[in-house]
Parts: C-alpha cells; structure tokens; sequence
C-alpha cells in the first residue's frame, strides 16, 4: 500500500457523479491539480457498509469544500455499476461527487484485498503538490469515520504539531 511521503499515482478513470443519464465522465490527476483531494475506496457496490460511508461523504461535502479539498470515492466495480447503484438507492442519488471506476488505480495504490481482489476502506489524503499526507485502511467489514477524516485533514492544513485528538480551533503545541 503507497504510504505517506509518496506520490498519489497517475490516473486516468472512468466515473459516476450523480444519477442521471449525463452522470458519467473521466477523471485523472489534472483533474484535481493544486487541490487537497480526499480519496476513499470501498469494496463493492451494491452492498450494506458501503453506501452509509458514500453517503456521509455527500452529506459532509460542504465541510470539505470549506476546506478547499475534493473528494472522489472508488471502487474495482465500473462506472456503469456505479451509476446503477447511484439510481437505485436512495441515499445515491444525489451524489455530488465522483466515484471512479479503480481497477487500476486499486493496484497502483496496492489496496486490493488479497483473497477478495476488492478494494479495502482505504483513504488517502493528497497535498496540492500530489504527495500522500495520509494513508489508512481497515478491513472489509468496518466502516470509516468521516469526522476522522476531516480532523485529519484541518491537522494537516495547519502546518502545526498538532496532538492527540486535536481539533481544528483548539491550541496546537508550541516547541
């Protein structure tokens, strides 16, 4: 799996913003170039976990737009799979933000799941320049915490030491 410190890999991936007809499009790195971008994959469409941290990630997309940072979601099913899951679920189909069809970028990443081939809850947070700022996966089964994400993200727009738990508005540590 890349790591902190490494370049998000060079992509260029079909996608799924919404549940119309006019929904799918092709996303790469340009596409988001000089902004924060959050990046989050799940395993399978058309599953039970997934869709609760889909929507989370919408119904939050204005706190991440306040901190001047994307989100672009993924997993290894097509853009096509995405675009019916976004028009049969409820919770979908307002979606204001990609979901990227990752077969290959899942590989690039190294963030398959050996037994399944699907991706694992893996979420990357890219600097402007492109660089990994942070990396994390859990298992299959366990959903992420969006304000987890977004705690992160403030620690790492702050450019300060930040403690455990910190919060953005509260005292950084001074050295």
């Amino acid at each position: 799996m890349l790591s902190v410190g490494e370049k998000f890999p060079e992509f260029r991936a079909n996608a799924c913003v919404g549940a119309s007809k006019d929904s799918l499009t092709t996303i790469d790195n340009e596409t988001f170039e000089g902004q924060w971008v959050v990046y989050f994959f799940y395993p399978k469409d058309f599953t039970f976990v997934c869709p609760t941290e889909i929507a989370e990630f919408n119904k939050r997309l204005g706190d991440f737009q306040d901190r001047d940072a994307m989100v672009v979601g993924g997993s290894t099913d097509n853009e096509f799979s995405h675009l019916a899951w976004c028009q049969s679920h409820d919770d979908l189909r307002g979606l204001k933000y990609p979901l990227v069809a990752a077969q290959t970028l899942a590989r690039d990443l190294g963030i398959l799941h050996p037994d399944e081939g699907v991706c694992l809850r893996a979420t990357y947070i890219v600097d402007p320049e492109g660089t990994i700022q942070f990396a994390a996966a859990n298992g299959l089964d366990v959903g992420r915490s969006v304000d987890e994400v977004i705690r992160v993200l403030d620690a790492l727009q702050s450019g300060e030491l930040c403690p455990c738990n910190w919060r953005k508005g509260e005292e950084t540590l001074k050295v």
